[in-house]
């Protein structure tokens, strides 16, 4: 694995002399999400000086060929089920551990930046291996992990002693790392940042001017609606059935509102069994799975952009962040968010957005009510949303 890995000349030449930090992480691109777009986006900042290790995927060849910087990855084999997990998370900690190490002969690299709180046996290991500065990045689930089992929670509370720092990507996060660890080192808090090439574009001027139109005539929604979107994987937590329980309210007032929904997951069949018993069917689109290059039409077209996430106890998960927040402000769009978790540092309220309590109904109904009535509201906000996307904290502060 080390000799497959490390026999790509051409992925070499793209690090000098300047490399000095390595940033590992199992989570990387090709494969899509939120730790990979983060990591990816910490790595734009500095591409003359970082180094990636990752886990191997599909596609990954063609893709790490075109980055500004090297790219490096240990293999990772496709296995179904709980077995299946158990070996990868086997081959992350085994494969990140020995790479680290040769690619630390290879380059002399100061500094090993851990993009998440996952493997992190591996990483403990390495601060006593290596003489280099470590730093440890958490976005909220990772988190939990080490809670859940005691002889973990001390080895994962070590490994952060043992760090020169420890990056949060929301103030949530840094909060709920201080509620369950005693620990003294340095912490910094850097939240996601939108990256517009995702889409394709530089700014949103650069969309097609019929975008919106062209969406709406998809989906068979009349220009003058008002147009709810959400974006994410279908499951509980993200609270799409709320957003649907506050349809009928919503039409019962004389709102002509749509909801649109882009993603996928396992709730599809049962949300739309519920907007079908709501007697909303109607009024509800799956779009199914969004490419990133035709999101930003989808966000174009919505009027209000709106996940009401919850924290869900049987999926033990919480909303470190949620850059689908800043991506809708990014667009000018104004925001619906429950009042949890990390999304109080995406979503400022009355600033651009809304924040309600994602248990209450009335609450709920009341914000979209508000906005869909009120389309100056709607544009102070989501030119504030605008703004807020605009913010970028740069990744080498934590080195002053």
């Amino acid at each position: 694995m080390y000799q497959q890995v490390l026999s790509a000349e051409s992925t070499i030449q793209k690090s000098d002399k300047l490399s000095k930090i390595l940033v590992i992480s199992r989570a990387f691109f090709p494969k899509e999400g939120g730790i990979e777009e983060y990591v990816y986006n910490r790595c734009l900042q500095d591409p003359q000086q970082v180094i990636v290790l990752a886990s191997s995927y599909p596609g990954d060849k063609a893709f790490d060929q075109e980055q500004a910087f090297a790219v490096y990855r240990w293999f990772l084999p496709t296995i179904p089920g709980k077995l299946g997990s158990l070996i990868k998370q086997i081959f992350n900690m085994i494969g990140s551990f020995f790479l680290a190490i040769g690619l630390y002969f290879r380059y002399r690299y100061h500094y090993i930046e851990w993009g998440h709180g996952y493997d992190f046996p591996s990483l403990l290991l390495l601060t006593y291996l290596l003489p280099v500065k470590c730093f440890v990045y958490l976005h909220g689930d990772d988190l939990l992990c080490p809670l859940k089992n005691p002889v973990f929670r001390s080895l994962f509370s070590l490994t952060l002693k043992r760090s020169a720092g420890i990056v949060c990507n929301s103030a949530f996060t840094c909060d709920y790392l201080k509620q369950n660890f005693k620990i003294n080192t340095p912490t910094y808090i850097i939240n996601p940042t939108v990256r517009p090439q995702k889409f394709g574009i530089q700014t949103p001027e650069d969309i097609h001017p019929e975008a919106r139109s062209q969406v709406l005539q998809k989906y068979g929604i009349p220009e003058t609606a008002i147009v709810i979107l959400s974006v994410g994987r279908l499951v509980n937590r993200k609270g799409f059935d709320r957003i649907l329980k506050s349809l009928p309210h919503l039409l019962a007032e004389g709102l002509d509102v749509h909801y649109l929904i882009a993603g996928r997951g396992v709730m599809e069949s049962e949300l739309r069994l519920l907007s079908q018993s709501l007697g909303i069917k109607k009024r509800v689109h799956f779009a199914g799975y969004v490419p990133d290059t035709e999101l930003a039409e989808y966000y174009l077209a919505c009027d209000i952009f709106a996940m009401i996430t919850f924290f869900d106890t049987q999926d033990a998960s919480i909303e470190g962040f949620g850059i689908v927040y800043r991506e809708a402000g990014f667009f000018g769009k104004p925001v619906i968010a429950a009042r949890i978790g990390g999304v109080v540092d995406a979503v400022h309220h009355e600033e651009n957005g809304l924040l309600v309590d994602s248990n209450s109904p009335d609450e709920i109904v009341n914000a979209f009510s508000r906005l869909c009535q009120d389309p100056q509201l709607r544009a102070k906000l989501g030119e504030k949303g605008r703004e807020i996307a605009k913010e970028q904290t740069p990744h080498s502060s934590i080195y002053k």
